[in-house]
């Protein structure tokens, strides 16, 4: 059986990386950039920064900020109709995962028409041709969607959100610059990276994994360990530093691995409960990350005591299962240091029937190593309840 492995084509990193983005976009004879962001970030002059560059080269730009966080079927179709209507011939999308995601969407349905609905997209996309060339601009530290080939759509209709997995909608190039990061304040700072940490924990423990997506991820694994609070407190103090700067760096390391082998439970569950609930997705992640890892433990023990190391835990005198439960508790701990709530809010008891339905037709939901039934489901959903 072959692995395959999937990854930008360029990526530029470190801070004033986004002066790298009129070279790519002039090489390739573009006329126009059709620029994919948020309305917050236009307001917070995040998106300038880019904009500035591309004036500064004398390469015309028009811009689409109706993007929702947990972004709909319904923003990606806004979005086609007006990267159609531009003119553009080519994509930078500046923003966190809802951007990139939306971006994605659109690029993909340019070249491929036929799947205008959005919905058809779910799962593993039958498209026949690449997106519209795309350059990433991430702004968070957290979600990797510069260099993956998902991207998540919410259905409002049927509060679902619904994942889509497609080798042609990864940007071909990737600019992760830790000063367009630099104005995330604190609560962001702590959700997206411990999304970036459940990205690296689920993909070194998910059934895809094998040697080169566990490099990766035990590398992210230890930046986040390192960098996460030292973030979080410059997040504080307003002044970025090495934190910022190693966050930028561990996400994106973390998504180089779990694009190409998937995720697990954890992911099923948190993009539910950002469906029924509009719950931030890190940090609907990181309160589900130590449950999903306890339930886990009896199949991958071993791996769970190399990530106990990986978070820098001394685990020498432990045994296996000792020092798979320090990693639990590490994780733990990071996220009570960061401040992300154990419990979510609006969570009830009778929901929790269809909130396990809808996780487990999620597309990440076949990834996690240990089968889980109906009721197993409910009772992990019963774990965050306040």
């Amino acid at each position: 059986m072959a692995n395959r492995f999937v990854l930008n084509n360029i990526s530029y990193h470190g801070a004033g990386a986004i002066q790298e983005i009129p070279g790519e976009i002039a090489r390739r004879e573009f006329s126009k950039v059709f620029v994919a962001t948020d309305a917050d970030l236009v307001r917070f002059g995040v998106t300038k920064k880019v904009t500035d560059v591309l004036d500064e080269a004398g390469i015309a730009w028009e811009m689409f900020s109706d993007i929702k966080p947990n972004p709909t079927i319904e923003n990606v179709q806004a979005g086609v109709a007006a990267f159609k209507a531009s003119g553009a011939d080519c994509i930078v999308a500046v923003g966190g995962g809802s951007a990139m995601d939306t971006a994605k969407g659109i690029g993909i349905i340019a070249t491929n028409p036929e799947f205008a609905d959005v919905v058809s997209l779910e799962g593993i996309a039958p498209t026949t041709k690449h997106a519209v060339f795309t350059i990433a601009v991430p702004t968070t530290a957290g979600t990797a969607a510069e260099v993956t080939i998902n991207y998540v759509i919410t259905d409002t209709e049927k509060e679902r959100k619904f994942v889509c997995v497609d080798v042609n909608d990864i940007p071909e190039v990737a600019v992760v610059d830790p000063e367009m990061m630099a104005t995330m304040p604190t609560s962001l700072t702590a959700a997206t990276g411990m999304d970036a940490l459940t990205h690296a924990i689920e993909g070194y423990t998910t059934k895809g994994a094998w040697e080169l997506s566990d490099m990766f991820h035990l590398k992210a694994i230890e930046l986040i360990s390192k960098n996460l609070r030292d973030a979080v407190a410059e997040a504080k103090s307003g002044v970025p530093a090495s934190g910022r700067e190693g966050m930028a760096l561990a996400q994106y390391v973390a998504g180089m691995g779990f694009s190409n082998v998937g995720l697990g439970i954890d992911h099923s569950m948190a993009h539910t409960l950002s469906a029924h609930y509009d719950t931030p997705h890190g940090v609907a992640c990181a309160m589900l990350l130590p449950i999903a890892m306890e339930f886990n433990k009896p199949v991958v023990v071993d791996r769970l005591a190399d990530v106990a190391r990986a978070m820098g835990v001394d685990t020498a005198g432990m045994s296996t299962e000792e020092a798979a439960d320090a990693a639990i508790a590490a994780v733990r701990q990071l996220s009570e240091d960061v401040e992300i709530p154990k419990t979510c809010a609006g969570l009830v008891e009778g929901d929790l029937e269809q909130l396990a339905s809808d996780a487990m037709a999620d597309a990440c939901f076949p990834g996690n190593p240990r089968e889980a039934d109906h009721d197993q489901v409910v009772e992990l959903f019963r774990k965050i309840m306040a």
